[in-house]
C-alpha cells in the first residue's frame, strides 16, 4: 500500500491494482489531480482503508481481477452500497462477467490517460460539491 504526496484534507483516489507497473502508472496520473492518492494491491487492503477513510474517497479505480477473497466487482458493489459518494471505475483486460453495478464505469485495458483524468476530475468536482453542501 502506498500513499503519495499527502494533501491534508484532500479527497482520496483509491487505486486497487495487483500489477505494480499499472498501479504506479495510474498513481502517477492521478497525482496530477487535486486528489490524494492511495495505492492497494488487493481488495481486502482497499476495504480496510475504506473502513477508515471511506467518507473521504472521491474515486476508486479498481482492476476486476484481483488476488484474495474479493475481486474488483465485489469491492465495487460494496463501495456503491456503503460509500455512494465515491465514483467507481472498474478496469480489466477482459470483458466483465455478469452485470455491472449501478453507477459504475467500466474502462477496458489498456486505458487512456485522458479517460482516467476525466473520471478523476468528475469525482473531485462531485466531492467538492458534497462538501460545500455539508
Amino acid at each position: 500500500m502506498g500513499t503519495h504526496h499527502v494533501r491534508e484534507g484532500a479527497p482520496i483516489a483509491l487505486i486497487v491494482e495487483d500489477d505494480p507497473h499499472l498501479r504506479e502508472l495510474a498513481a502517477a496520473l492521478l497525482e496530477e489531480t487535486d486528489l490524494r492518492v492511495i495505492e492497494c494491491e488487493d481488495a481486502e487492503q482497499a476495504f480496510s482503508i475504506l473502513c477508515r477513510e471511506g467518507d473521504d474517497v472521491a474515486m476508486m479505480f479498481v482492476d476486476i481481477r484481483l488476488p484474495g477473497l474479493l475481486d474488483g466487482m465485489d469491492l465495487a458493489r460494496r463501495v456503491r452500497a456503503l460509500w455512494p459518494q465515491a465514483a467507481v471505475v472498474v478496469t480489466s483486460g477482459f470483458s466483465p462477467e455478469g452485470e455491472m453495478p449501478d453507477n459504475v464505469v467500466y474502462m477496458p485495458k489498456p486505458w487512456l490517460a485522458l479517460n482516467v483524468l476525466m473520471q478523476a476530475e468528475r469525482a473531485s468536482d462531485h466531492m467538492r460539491e458534497l462538501r460545500e453542501v455539508a
